[in-house]
């Protein structure tokens, strides 16, 4: 063996030391100064979110930097692919930065954070998942744009290509690019919000998700349904979540042969019932002896409970309901019968009888 290729084979032992050693950098990264930096750093959120988006990326950054430079090492300065090697090593330098970027647009991403709170978001808003994924598909084009520009090709072209593609796409796909646009508009809008208990004319649940082309919404009947956002942006919404209060109205029938003095004496009790109960916003309640029916006396009721939470509503409901009914029969009002009247003809005139069916 002559002394050339014993030196070939000490450049290619000092090149494998070169690339192991920053092998050995990157373990010694990962356990202990990793580790280090991000306990000095967590009372600073930001530092600390940034840090750990590139947690990897420096991770790959050591082995890319052993392999490029135990490369150059080992090759000679003239070697004509090494041409090659200089563009893969900036090409993984754009990937691994890309990476970093990539991960620090992370739905839980201090940046995402203070974007909701410019647009007036809170923590159910939709917006921050939103902006992470537009954030995201932009850092995968300019990345894949800079290794293009990297390889030596045309980028104008390139756009060019896209521009004409991208209006093959939009007109195969509209239906999929109204969806993404109604997914927009439900967004900044916010007429619902995760966890919102919705009505529209196709469906009424809870919202489980809203994605770039549709919103799943769980009905109660425990089924999921999904929805289209064009659809749901083009129709009446009613979101019961933003209740402040719940409705309560009904016509309390009593009986027609019920005496007045008897029947204002019941009004006003439970008038003031109402208005005394802790659980019924005072503001709006409307007790009152609106209507003569053919076989009752209707009373008419309109009020709302301060809770909106449908099992308490109901709850709240029924204590008021058998409250009345108490107040009914201790003023002497009895609640109305069904009534029918029949008529009979016959050769000597007519014979009416008018009363309860059930007496006969």
């Amino acid at each position: 063996m002559d002394k050339i290729e014993v030196w070939r084979l000490l450049d290619l032992g000092i090149a494998i030391g070169i690339f192991l050693l920053f092998l050995l950098f990157r373990r010694l990264f990962v356990r202990f100064l990793f580790t280090f930096l991000m306990k000095r750093l967590a009372r600073m959120e930001l530092a600390a979110r940034v840090l750990e988006a590139f947690e990897k990326p420096l991770r790959g950054l050591f082995v890319l930097l052993g392999a490029y430079l135990a490369i150059l090492y080992y090759v000679p300065a003239h070697w004509t692919p090494l041409l090659v090697v200089h563009k893969l090593f900036r090409s993984g330098m754009i990937l691994l930065i890309g990476g970093g970027l990539y991960n620090l647009s992370a739905v839980s991403s201090v940046f995402m954070e203070g974007a909701l709170k410019r647009f007036g978001g809170d923590d159910s808003s939709m917006l921050i998942p939103f902006l992470s994924k537009a954030v995201r598909f932009v850092v995968i084009v300019i990345a894949v744009t800079a290794v293009i520009s990297e390889w030596g090709f045309n980028i104008n072209g390139v756009v060019a290509g896209m521009g004409l593609g991208s209006l093959a796409l939009a007109l195969a796909a509209k239906d999929t690019l109204g969806n993404i646009l109604g997914g927009v508009i439900i967004i900044l809008e916010k007429p619902f919000s995760k966890g919102d208990w919705i009505l529209t004319p196709s469906t009424e649940g809870v919202v489980e998700d809203i994605t770039f082309r549709s919103s799943k919404i769980r009905t109660f009947a425990d089924a999921l349904v999904t929805v289209p956002n064009s659809t749901l942006a083009d129709q009446p919404i009613t979101n019961w979540s933003r209740m402040g209060r719940r409705r309560i109205t009904f016509t309390l029938n009593v009986a027609l042969d019920t005496d007045a003095e008897r029947l204002t004496m019941a009004i006003d009790r439970i008038e003031r019932y109402l208005m005394d109960n802790e659980e019924i916003d005072d503001e709006t309640i409307m007790v009152r002896f609106n209507e003569f029916k053919e076989s009752s006396l209707g009373i008419m009721l309109y009020y709302f409970t301060k809770t909106t939470a449908w099992k308490d509503h109901l709850t709240v409901r029924q204590e008021t309901q058998l409250a009345m009914l108490q107040i009914l029969k201790e003023e002497g009002v009895q609640l109305a019968l069904p009534m029918q009247r029949i008529v009979v003809g016959g050769e000597s005139g007519e014979a009416r009888h008018e009363g309860n069916p059930e007496r006969g």
